[in-house]
């Protein structure tokens, strides 16, 4: 059975607000908003055990918001160790209304749901609002349900049209709530609202600061492996190199790198992983060419879900076996962020769901005896980078566009095989170039091109061609909950698809995807 190894992230002195998840898109998005004012934040699950509550001994407790609905029999409910520690409490659309219906008030479903801007009118003072510039506030709402009648010794402090009970707070005790998200952008004023909160109603200290945590990062690491050696894949996205320079840091040549090459990567990104990695950081890398065994395993397989799983499980076959022929290895490194711990089937709820499949998160296989370091299990990408910038690491790896773990096997829609890998990766080449080449790479949040399972009739010179179609995405977003499509100038699209069609002769057709998140996702697959 594998060793958890893992750093401990925060020091205990540091004050903390605990987010307790009710499985709101936006949870992740109150613990990062509340990092960015230099406040450690941590998220368990509505039903953990209550030990675990009692260790982080919180500041302030944030109830999320949720899908659920408190009208609706065993639906979740705060347990009581929130109101037993005597901490402040501020419960945020679902949170909110299971605050109401446990504390003596009523919750309806509202005739007119409220799904989007709305516009919240400020009733009474309230420590929440103070430097609010206007009594009238723009504010993001996402509700079917509304407080009907306020709980006992609670006050109104807020409403709008549609929910004339839309903030209130507790007459003698530090308990608030808000129907709307203060966490969005959307919500003007929202940052100013939950530092209210933080520092003025918790009393919070800023204390959670990135700038110290390298050095106590490298300490804690040599103390863990102890002069071992530590065994890393390396893929050359964001988490994983940022684990790679900070471990290179920490152990120097004691680390080794494995970096496999699984054929779904973008176009020329093996060549510049090694560039990067062995010959400019001098790093003890290892690269396997292991792209006939996954297009093997993923040969007549269309399902999306499927491919994730056959192309992690691959990944882990393939560097089990590279590991199995090193030596004295005793540690394994994993580029593991905080998200990944949130969204996979380690979260401690009981009823927690596995949100993604690929994620490396849970463990290491039975037979690997290895530990387990992960020195960024507690930090969110964006803290992730920073950290990156901190360690000098090229600005064209921090700063790359979000690329799937299973890579280009999810941007093929349908069969996977060598020609339509090919025909994928010249095309995203193309795209990403002239972003760049337009100056408009950064002012993206993300771009690609995705392969489609149809084909298209063209012309091309004096001959029909029926050929393959690709499709270009690109989105502009804050948090990557949701985006909007990128309104790229008319002049540069036709010109990426001009280059495209006219380079790659086995596409006849270029489409533009105009959707956003919602209803979309941001990838196809």
């Amino acid at each position: 059975m594998s060793v958890q190894s893992k750093l401990d992230i925060k020091n205990k002195n540091i004050d903390t607000i605990l987010v307790l998840d009710f499985g709101s898109q936006y949870t992740q998005l109150i613990a990062r908003r509340i990092r960015e004012s230099d406040v450690y934040s941590e998220i368990l699950p509505w039903d953990v055990d209550i030990k675990k509550i009692e260790d982080i001994n919180p500041k302030g407790i944030i109830l999320s918001g949720g899908p659920e609905s408190v009208t609706d029999i065993h639906t979740p409910r705060a347990p009581q160790i929130v109101f037993d520690l005597q901490v402040p409490i501020l419960g945020i659309c679902y949170g909110m209304q299971t605050l109401a219906e446990q504390m003596g008030g009523q919750v309806t479903t509202s005739e007119k749901k409220e799904f989007g801007f709305s516009i919240l009118n400020i009733e009474d003072n309230s420590k929440l609002f103070t430097g609010s510039s206007s009594e009238a506030i723009d504010v993001w709402m996402s509700h079917g349900d509304k407080v009907e009648t306020l709980p006992n010794d609670f006050k109104l402090i807020a409403s709008t049209e549609s929910a004339p009970i839309a903030a209130m707070e507790h007459s003698s005790k530090p308990i608030y709530a808000l129907q709307f998200h203060p966490e969005v952008t959307h919500t003007k004023g929202g940052k100013l609202i939950l530092d209210n909160f933080i520092f003025e109603i918790c009393s919070c200290k800023p204390d959670w600061k990135l700038d110290d945590l390298i050095s106590s990062r490298i300490k804690e690491i040599k103390d863990i492996t102890n002069g071992e050696k530590v065994l890393l894949g390396l893929s050359g996205g964001v988490d994983s190199s940022v684990t790679a320079a900070l471990l290179s840091k920490a152990i120097g040549e004691n680390l080794v790198c494995v970096f496999v090459d699984n054929g779904l990567l973008r176009k020329n990104e093996a060549e510049e992983v090694v560039q990067t990695f062995k010959n400019e950081m001098d790093l003890n890398l290892f690269k396997v060419d292991a792209q006939k065994i996954f297009l093997r395993h993923l040969k007549g397989i269309e399902d999306p879900e499927q491919k994730r799983k056959i192309i992690g499980r691959t990944f882990i076959d393939v560097f089990d076996a590279e590991a199995a022929k090193l030596e004295n290895i005793d540690f394994l490194a994993q580029g593991t962020i905080y998200p990944d711990v949130i969204e996979s089937s380690e979260s401690e709820s009981k009823e927690a769901r596995v949100i993604k499949s690929h994620h490396n998160v849970g463990g290491l296989p039975e037979e690997m005896k290895l530990k387990l370091v992960e020195p960024l299990r507690d930090l969110f990408k964006d803290e992730v980078r920073r950290l990156g910038s901190q360690l000098d690491l090229p600005e064209i790896i921090l700063n790359r566009h979000p690329f799937p773990g299973p890579g280009l096997g999810v941007r093929i829609l349908g069969e996977v095989n060598e020609k339509k890998i090919k025909i994928l990766q010249e095309a995203d080449f193309i795209f990403i170039e002239e972003l760049r080449k337009a100056n408009l790479y950064d002012s993206v949040s993300q771009a690609f091109a995705v392969f489609l399972p149809i084909k298209s009739v063209g012309v091309v010179g004096d001959e029909r061609r029926y050929s393959e179609v690709i499709a270009l995405r690109a989105v502009e977003t804050v948090d990557f909950m949701t985006a909007n499509w990128a309104y790229l100038p008319h002049e540069f699209l036709d010109e990426v698809s001009r280059r495209i069609v006219n380079e790659i002769e086995d596409v006849s057709r270029v489409v533009y995807d105009i959707s956003g998140k919602p209803p979309a996702t941001i990838e196809w697959e």
